[in-house]
């Protein structure tokens, strides 16, 4: 098969190209799509009270190996602790005896969203605006402060995998809208619109048990192929997500001169936000047992100011 051009890849941008249809202000993409009657369906789907975490450990085992972006794995450190209590160091006025922590880690170092300032198409990012608005002060526009109440709704899980009969799709595998559409006839499930869809591929899992992320975090991966921009625009569906780090198939079908042309497309021009690392096994192998795969889904964002993504914990409620 022919490899795609930087041609093509601007081509589909422009064709799917979202711009101004919520106005000239808009900083929230096909969130729009998402309306209070939507949520309180969504909330309708809670019937059994189980509740299914899809956040990665934040912890220096996690999936970073320097691959891409110079982005590490999460640090953790103490700046109290009980021993220090029990040594006496924090018998001072007013004697509180106490533990305390800290954190360093890259926002998209986990399971993560993407901000709409996170991806530029030539010098512009979502809505048009000027890529230069996200400088060393962050994202001016587009920053993941704006989905701080935004990301609640109808949640829907494609096991590509196991609708496949595999554990865990070959790396470089191009999830097709074939796939997609007929995982979503196996389980009996309907993707709508404002959904937010999850896409399990098993490559976290297949990671995790084999204890070793190799090239996980920036190298080759099962994912969506290129054609499925089509399938997310005309699904209007609310963001898209997958168990892998960054969703698309890798390698990419382009030449040289295009790395993560999906992306160029998603994110800066549908101005659909990306929920990537999510960790699937539990949630999945629920939803296997009692065939629903449809659940309310939570997963808001750091409130970071001017943030250009954001570790998550997201919840499926079902």
């Amino acid at each position: 098969m022919a490899k795609l051009t930087r041609e093509d890849v601007l081509k589909k941008a422009e064709e799917l190209k979202n711009w101004g249809k919520w106005g000239p202000d808009d900083e929230l993409g096909v969130l729009n799509y998402v309306t209070p009657e939507d949520i309180v369906n969504a909330a309708r789907l809670v019937k059994k009270g189980k509740v299914f975490r899809l956040g990665l450990n934040l912890d220096e085992n996690g999936p970073q190996r320097g691959i891409f972006g110079g982005r590490w794995n999460p640090m953790h450190q103490m700046l109290a602790t009980g021993t220090d209590a029990v040594a006496g160091k924090h018998d001072v006025t007013p004697g509180l005896r106490y533990a305390d922590d800290a954190i360093n880690l890259p926002t998209q170092a986990a399971t993560q969203w993407d901000a709409l300032a996170h991806v530029f198409i030539g010098e512009k990012m979502w809505n048009g605006y000027p890529a230069t608005l996200v400088d060393s002060r962050g994202a001016h526009k587009n920053g993941i402060e704006k989905f701080a109440n935004k990301m609640v709704g109808r949640g829907v899980l494609l096991d590509v995998a196991r609708w496949k009969g595999v554990a865990c799709l070959a790396d470089g595998y191009p999830i097709t809208v074939a796939d997609l559409d007929g995982t979503a006839r196996a389980q009996a499930v309907t993707v709508q619109r404002a959904d937010f869809v999850i896409v399990r591929t098993g490559q976290m899992e297949d990671r995790l048990a084999r204890n070793d992320w190799g090239g996980y975090a920036g190298g080759d991966a099962p994912g969506l192929a290129f054609e499925t921009l089509d399938w997310i625009h005309a699904k209007q569906i609310a963001a898209i997500c997958s168990d892998t780090w960054g969703i698309e198939v890798r390698p990419n079908a382009t030449g040289p001169d295009v790395f993560q042309p999906w992306h160029w497309v998603t994110i800066p021009a549908i101005g659909i936000v990306h929920g990537e690392i999510f960790y699937l096994r539990e949630l999945a192998e629920d939803c296997a047992a009692d065939r629903v795969y449809e659940f309310f889904l939570c997963a808001p964002p750091l409130v970071i100011t001017r943030g250009t993504g954001s570790p998550i914990n997201p919840q499926a409620i079902k």
